[in-house]
């Protein structure tokens, strides 16, 4: 082998490409395992202190469906399970003049979403074993544990929100090609589009009458495998 020829394959920035044909197929399959962050955005009929979301990290699960435009466009389904926990502590003067206990300032949401996202992926070229890309769409959740239709209200200690529920989702990620399958690391914003505030039944209600809509913000990491 000649000097020349050594040197270049020392020096190239080329890469050995792993499965350079891995992305030829029209329909490929995976899961993804990852993690969410949810809030709430509220808007507020007057001017009073918010009511403070805390957050806690939540668990993702699912499936990967990817069907292929061309070398830079895909369609992709992800239907998943989502888990996620928050909690909503109220300031003192949302009870003005009522009477109340210390436990009825916090209310926990517990969610569990069959969330399914429909996105299209934008990717760039291929360098070598990374790909990265960007990501858009919009997905539809059934909340499990929404207690939508329970009767009982906060005066029974249960906060409402809606079963169904829409979304737009925005995000980004990268493909990282290795020997034997694809892992992608990616991050995504989950923003609804419709009001998930069940009222209580009480007009007059401490904790709903000064909410006049209460909108899901979350935020996603996931890491899929195909």
């Amino acid at each position: 082998m000649s000097t020349e020829l050594v040197s270049a394959q020392l020096f190239s920035k080329e890469r050995v490409l792993n499965n350079e044909n891995f992305d030829k197929p029209r329909l490929s399959y995976g899961y993804y395992l990852g993690f969410n962050v949810y809030d709430y955005n509220i808007d507020y009929t007057t001017n009073v202190m918010d009511i403070q979301v805390l957050k806690s990290a939540g668990l993702n699960v699912g499936l990967v469906g990817n069907f292929r435009i061309n070398d830079y466009i895909d369609i992709r389904l992800e239907p998943g399970l989502v888990i996620s926990t928050r909690e909503l502590n109220y300031s003192y003067t949302y009870f003005n003049g009522i009477s109340h206990e210390e436990k009825d300032l916090i209310r926990e949401i517990q969610s569990t979403f069959v969330h399914i996202p429909l996105l299209i992926k934008f990717s760039s070229k291929r360098i070598n074993n990374i790909k990265p890309f960007i990501v858009a769409g919009f997905s539809t959740a059934l909340n499990l544990s929404s207690q939508q239709n329970n009767p009982e209200d906060n005066s029974n200690n249960t906060f409402r929100v809606t079963k169904k529920n829409l979304y737009y989702e925005l995000g980004i990620g990268i493909d990282l090609y290795l020997n034997w399958f694809k892992f992608t690391p990616s991050l995504r914003g989950v923003f609804s589009i419709q009001d998930e505030l069940v009222n209580d039944v009480d007009p007059n209600s401490p904790w709903t009458k000064n909410m006049t809509q209460m909108q899901t913000r979350g935020l996603f990491i996931n890491f899929t495998f195909q």
